[in-house]
């Protein structure tokens, strides 16, 4: 018990100066942008009295490190500073985009995990057959294209021929949960179907190596049915491969959500973070930046972390 947490608190160490250091690329990148910010702000009929009175306002006439530190300690604390574009705080902005971002993420993966795990298996049963081939190949087409071009097929079909779903994925605050899932469906099966691809060719590459080992091989001479063998012997040994495919792909679902919810005008982090670009709202991009290489590294953590607590020999690498 001891080493794992030793191994947890490890990982979360780094976890943290990872982040620190992607805090310090996302401020130096914004730093780099052509132009003056202020400038840009008030436009070119400011007054000079005015413009310094901004920059002092915004910090802008301190040192770059010192804006990074003191925008650093605030975002520790929740305080993302205020919007450039309309003067409102930016932790109220980002609060309900960023959960209307992870409601669509959670919403497609819970389609895409089951699913693509099943499929997996599946495959893994029944590998070199025309089943095996046919769900390799349909998995394979669908991640080979793009987001926006998976998401406008699955408007022109299901919207437009179809009329099942909307074609925009506009949600209130106050909608049911049912009418809310309704809405965003298009999009999350836009996700879906981009994610699936890894994490059930993983699912199958893992038990596929196991089916071959000696005592799988065992537990069919004893009679076993194979799903129970599959179930029993391979699938839990096979936990750690799959598991940190699953993560990744959890990750992108948050991060890679933008243009999926630029395509549905899905009010989210994401289409929050395109705005903000095309305002030059570089405080509200810092902090959605932030959030997003935040959650990312989270779910990697998460991941490494279950991988080694479900697999006891990575805990002696030796």
């Amino acid at each position: 018990m001891t080493s794992v947490l030793a191994i947890i608190l490890k990982r979360l160490g780094i976890g943290v100066v990872t982040l620190l250091v992607v805090s310090a690329i996302i401020f130096s990148a914004i730093e780099l942008l052509p132009g003056d910010i202020a400038t840009e702000v008030l436009g070119q009929s400011a007054t000079p009295e005015t413009l310094a009175a901004f920059r002092a306002q915004m910090h802008l006439d301190q040192p770059a490190v010192l804006r990074y530190l003191h925008w650093l300690g605030s975002a520790a604390t929740g305080d993302f500073g205020i919007s450039l574009a309309n003067r409102r705080p930016i932790a109220e902005l980002i609060a309900t985009r960023a959960a209307n971002t992870f409601f669509l993420a959670g919403y497609a993966a819970l389609i895409a995990v089951p699913l693509a795990v099943f499929l997996g298996l599946v495959a893994a049963i029944y590998r070199e057959t025309l089943l095996d081939k046919t769900i390799s190949t349909t998995t394979l087409v669908a991640i080979s294209f793009p987001e926006y071009f998976v998401a406008y097929i699955l408007i022109l079909i299901f919207s437009v021929q179809l009329g099942w779903f909307p074609s925009l994925g506009s949600v209130e605050p106050d909608m049911g949960l049912w009418e809310r899932m309704h809405r965003t469906f298009l999009p999350a099966m836009t996700l879906t179907l981009i994610v699936m691809a890894h994490m059930m060719r993983m699912t199958r590459a893992a038990v596929v190596n196991l089916l071959a080992l000696p005592y799988v091989e065992m537990a069919h001479l004893k009679g076993m049915r194979r799903w129970r063998v599959i179930a029993i012997h391979a699938l839990p040994n096979a936990i750690a491969p799959i598991v940190n495919v699953i993560a990744l792909n959890l990750a992108y679902l948050i991060v890679g959500v933008v243009l999926v919810e630029v395509v549905f005008v899905y009010p989210g982090l994401g289409q929050l973070l395109v705005d903000s670009v095309s305002k030059r709202d570089v405080t509200v991009v810092q902090a959605a930046c932030l959030i997003f290489a935040a959650t990312y590294i989270l779910l990697n953590l998460a991941a490494d972390i279950v991988s080694i607590v479900s697999n006891p020999r990575l805990l002696h690498p030796r």
